[in-house]
C-alpha cells in the first residue's frame, strides 16, 4: 500500500469563468467573487479521487484540514488522515500550499496537488529545485502552461491508480513548472517563463505537455484562415474568439485589434447585428451595434450588459504584426464589440444572437477548451447552432502536435465525450484539416 499526498488550492481556478484570466492575489480573488465566481477547486479535486476510488483502495490518503484536501477525500468517499491545519483556514494561500507540502513530503510516496500554474510554482518552491518526491497536479487553475498536471482530473485518478499498482505503473519524467511571463505580456506577446522541474509519472496523452512558443506562422498562412473564417461566418453572427496569439492575428487580418487574453466578441463593420431580436435585448448591442463598441480594458473590467458606451483606457502598445489592417478585398471587416468577455456575458449574449465561436488550440499542448478560455462554459457551448465551433490553427502549429489529440476539458464529462471525435480545422484560404479531439 502506498502513501498518496492531496494539497488543494481552494482558490485555485477561481477568476477563470469570470474573465480575470487567472486567481492570483488576493485582490483578484476578491473581484472574482464580486463579479459572482464559484470555486472549483475542490469538485475537481473530488473528481480525480473519486477516480482514484474507482480503480484502487490500496492506498493511504494524508491531507491538510478542510477544503485543502480533507473535503475533497470525504466528497470522494475516501477515508484521509489529516497532517496538516493550516493557519487561517477560511483565508488560505500560498504559503499555506507551501506548507502544507512540506508537512507532506517526508510521509508519502506520490503528492497529488490541485491548481494552476502558481500553485506548482509554490510547490516547487516547497520542494527545492532538486526535488525527488513525485509529483502530479490535478488541473483546476486557469492558464496551466506547466507539464505537471494531468490533462484532466479523472486522468489524474487515473494515473495516480496506475502509480499505486507497483510494477508496471507509469515511468518518472522531470516536468517543467512554468507560468505565464507578464512582463512579457505587457509588451504583447505570449510567453512562458521556466521556473524549474518536478518529477512526474508520465503517461502520453494523459498528462499534458508544457505550453510551446509561438510558431511564427506566416502572415499569409493567417490570412487564409481569417478569410476561411469570414467566408463561413452569417452576416448575422457575432464572432467570438477564444485567447491567443492565432485568434489576435486572425482578428487583425479582419481589420479588427483585440487583446491576447481573454475572450472577444466581433461584430461586421459598418451596421448592425442583424439578429432578430426576442424582446428587450440585454446584449452589448442594445439592437444598435453600430453605436456601441467597448475597447480593451486593461483591468479586465466590462461594464454590465446595455449600459452606456464606458469610458475605458485604450488598448496597450501592440507589436506591428499584430496590428489591425483593412482586410483583403472582398472580405468583410469586422470590429470589436465586447472584450474579457465573461461566461455570463456569453450567455446573455446567446440568448439573442447567433454565435459564432473560433478557438485555436494552446500551443504545444493541443488544449482547445478549458485551458485559458473558462468563460466557455459548457452553458455556452451548449447554446451554439451545429457547426458553430471552428478550430483555427495552421499546419504548422498541428504538426508541432506530433499526431496528439486536439484536448478538451470543460469540466462536464458528459459535453467533453459528446464534443470528442474529430473536427474540422481551418488551416488557410480553402483549406481544412480533419483532426482528432479528445478528452
Amino acid at each position: 500500500m502506498i502513501r498518496l499526498g492531496l494539497v488543494v488550492n481552494p482558490v485555485a481556478g477561481l477568476g477563470g469563468r469570470v474573465g480575470l484570466g487567472g486567481s492570483d492575489g488576493t485582490r483578484t480573488q476578491r473581484r472574482a467573487l464580486e463579479r459572482g465566481a464559484a470555486p472549483c477547486a475542490v469538485d475537481r479535486s473530488t473528481a480525480a479521487l473519486a477516480e482514484l476510488a474507482r480503480r484502487t483502495r490500496d492506498v493511504e490518503l494524508l491531507t491538510a484540514s478542510g477544503a485543502m484536501g480533507e473535503a475533497s477525500a470525504r466528497a470522494a468517499g475516501l477515508p484521509a488522515r489529516v497532517v496538516h491545519r493550516p493557519r487561517r483556514p477560511g483565508a488560505t494561500g500560498p504559503r499555506d500550499t507551501v506548507e502544507a507540502v512540506r508537512a507532506l513530503a517526508d510521509e508519502v510516496d506520490l503528492l497529488l496537488f490541485a491548481g494552476g500554474d502558481g500553485t506548482a510554482r509554490d510547490v516547487l518552491e516547497a520542494l527545492g529545485e532538486e526535488a525527488r518526491l513525485p509529483v502530479l497536479g490535478i488541473p483546476t487553475g486557469v492558464k496551466m502552461h506547466s507539464a505537471v498536471f494531468a490533462v484532466n482530473p479523472r486522468a489524474a485518478g487515473e494515473i495516480a491508480a496506475g502509480w499505486a499498482s507497483g510494477s508496471g505503473g507509469p515511468r518518472l519524467r522531470p516536468a517543467e513548472v512554468m507560468d505565464r511571463d507578464e512582463v512579457e505580456l505587457r509588451r504583447g506577446r505570449l510567453a512562458s517563463r521556466l521556473y524549474g522541474w518536478l518529477p512526474v509519472p508520465y503517461v502520453p496523452v494523459r498528462v499534458q505537455q508544457r505550453k510551446a512558443g509561438s510558431t511564427g506562422a506566416s502572415p499569409e498562412a493567417l490570412g487564409g484562415i481569417a478569410a476561411e473564417l469570414a467566408s463561413r461566418a452569417a452576416a448575422e453572427d457575432l464572432l467570438v474568439l477564444g485567447p491567443g496569439t492565432t485568434t489576435r492575428a486572425v482578428a487583425a487580418a479582419l481589420g479588427a485589434e483585440i487583446p491576447l487574453t481573454g475572450v472577444t466578441a466581433l461584430v461586421r463593420a459598418g451596421g448592425g447585428c442583424g439578429a432578430s431580436h426576442r424582446g428587450d435585448c440585454p446584449s452589448p448591442c442594445g439592437c444598435a451595434v453600430a453605436d456601441r463598441a467597448v475597447p480593451h480594458a486593461p483591468d479586465g473590467a466590462l461594464p454590465p450588459l446595455g449600459s452606456p458606451r464606458a469610458a475605458l483606457a485604450p488598448p496597450p502598445p501592440r507589436p506591428p504584426s499584430a496590428a489591425a489592417h483593412p482586410p483583403p478585398p472582398g472580405l468583410p471587416p469586422y470590429r470589436p464589440l465586447a472584450t474579457h468577455l465573461t461566461s455570463a456575458h456569453l450567455r446573455a449574449l446567446a440568448r439573442h444572437h447567433p454565435l459564432l465561436l473560433a478557438l485555436s488550440p494552446v500551443g504545444g499542448q493541443g488544449f482547445l477548451l478549458g485551458r485559458g478560455n473558462q468563460q466557455i462554459s459548457p452553458e455556452v457551448l451548449r447554446t451554439l447552432a451545429p457547426g458553430k465551433l471552428l478550430v483555427l490553427a495552421t499546419e504548422a502549429k498541428l504538426a508541432a502536435l506530433h499526431g496528439r489529440p486536439l484536448l478538451i476539458d470543460t469540466g462536464d464529462d458528459a459535453l467533453d465525450a459528446e464534443l470528442s471525435g474529430y473536427a474540422t480545422v481551418l488551416t488557410g484560404r480553402g483549406r481544412t484539416a480533419l483532426y482528432r479531439l479528445s478528452h
